[in-house]
């Protein structure tokens, strides 16, 4: 880190040097599959294991940083700051009042403070966030800004402040926009699908980048694109950026290291594996434009086609996985049309798709007892409505 300025020493031996503990938020039903991909994707990373909302592990600060640059399933990456138990405003003054905030917020940034209580007797979100703004603030006010940290630029600072029974937690935000934005889809549509759900849903069907992936109601493409990425071992955080790169321990030359050790495991195809398609000829040609743009054509191949009418076998001669993200709610009409539309999509899997493995959203249980097969399923909630997520193997 460039300086050799007394806070630039201790930032060094404090945050860097030292193993920090991270919590990576998922979304509900995926803290298992979170914590599996991050021992995969991140072996070097020490007593990780799940927690309510998400998954905790502990690493070196770059290990915060691969993972926001490499896991899929993520919401956001929290670096934890302080721990500890207050009854009332005086302790909790006290607790946070003498943390070294300037190792961790960049002087001249503006804090923003989050705060959520459960069964505490300190629950006034809005009173907590002000004191410790003001906290924050004052002590950040000591110290100059910008001329011994990198030059990045100045922003806001998301500190996330969790009570639990009385206990605190006290963190910062290392991710900025919440990580299921990409950076690489900029068309939207009906209903989007979020890419961290698209994601975990791909992961528990066992889909690992291997085999074929058919996308064949693609909609804005959100399977396809994160299929791609998996297929070509591209970063899921590698065509954005992250709040960590304003932190006064960030180190531009370490992070262009990492980000060089992700570019060499970058692959490229030797002909198309994931298929997406839809009977909307314009959802279709706003893929392909994405597509083009970042160079994945090698990977996804578009084409407009009702998912009735597609033949596997006319793009594929191997199983693979299946995604549907199919419409629901009041894109279907009433329950009895919506009834009537599952049994078809059953029926075309059964008939077009045995041995393959399967990925589908439904709007409840009773889609799943209606399929001709065997699913496995969990709640998820996507676009504030609570799905099913069914996976499994057609037979």
């Amino acid at each position: 880190m460039p300086g050799t300025s007394p806070l630039a020493r201790r930032i060094k031996r404090h945050v860097i040097a030292r193993p920090q503990r991270f919590f990576a938020a998922t979304s509900p039903g995926f803290e298992a599959a979170c914590l599996k991909e991050l021992i995969k994707r991140l072996p070097a990373i020490d007593q990780a294991g799940i927690t309510p909302g998400g998954v905790e592990f502990e690493g070196r600060l770059e290990d915060g940083f691969r993972a926001n640059l490499n896991l899929h399933l993520p919401n956001r990456i929290l670096m934890r700051i302080s721990t500890f138990k207050s009854t009332n405003f005086r302790q909790l003054e006290k607790k946070t009042d003498h943390l070294a905030w300037e190792l961790y917020v960049r002087p001249g940034s503006r804090p923003k403070v989050h705060v959520a209580t459960r069964h505490c007797r300190l629950r006034h979100s809005g009173a907590i966030a002000e004191r410790l703004t003001r906290i924050i603030n004052e002590r950040l006010s000591r110290f100059e800004s910008g001329r011994h940290l990198p030059e990045t630029a100045e922003g806001h600072a998301d500190i996330f402040v969790r009570g639990v029974d009385d206990h605190f937690s006290v963190s910062i935000d290392s991710s900025g926009d919440l990580l299921y934005r990409r950076g690489l889809k900029e068309h939207t549509g009906k209903a989007p699908l979020r890419e961290t759900l698209a994601a975990g849903a791909l992961l528990m069907a066992g889909y690992d980048g291997s085999e074929p992936l058919l996308d064949p109601l693609c909609g804005t493409g959100t399977f396809s694109l994160e299929g791609a990425l998996m297929t070509k071992r591209i970063p899921a955080g590698w065509f954005r950026d992250f709040a960590f790169k304003c932190w006064p321990s960030f180190r531009e030359k370490r992070w262009n290291y990492i980000k060089r050790q992700a570019k060499s495991e970058i692959v490229q195809s030797q002909r198309p594996v994931i298929f997406a398609s839809d009977i909307d000829g314009e959802a279709c040609q706003k893929l392909e434009a994405c597509i083009r743009k970042y160079h994945l054509a090698d990977t996804v191949q578009v084409q407009q086609i009702d998912f009735f009418n597609l033949d596997p076998l006319e793009l594929t001669d191997r199983t693979g996985t299946v995604c549907l993200n199919p419409p629901y709610g009041r894109r279907l009409g009433k329950k009895k049309e919506s009834d009537a539309f599952f049994r078809a999509v059953g029926d075309k899997l059964l008939q077009a798709y045995r041995g393959w493995k399967l990925v589908l959203l439904a709007p409840g249980q009773k889609v799943a007892k209606s399929l001709p097969f065997q699913t496995q399923s969990i709640p998820v909630w996507h676009g504030g409505l609570k799905l099913r997520l069914l996976t499994g193997k057609i037979k």
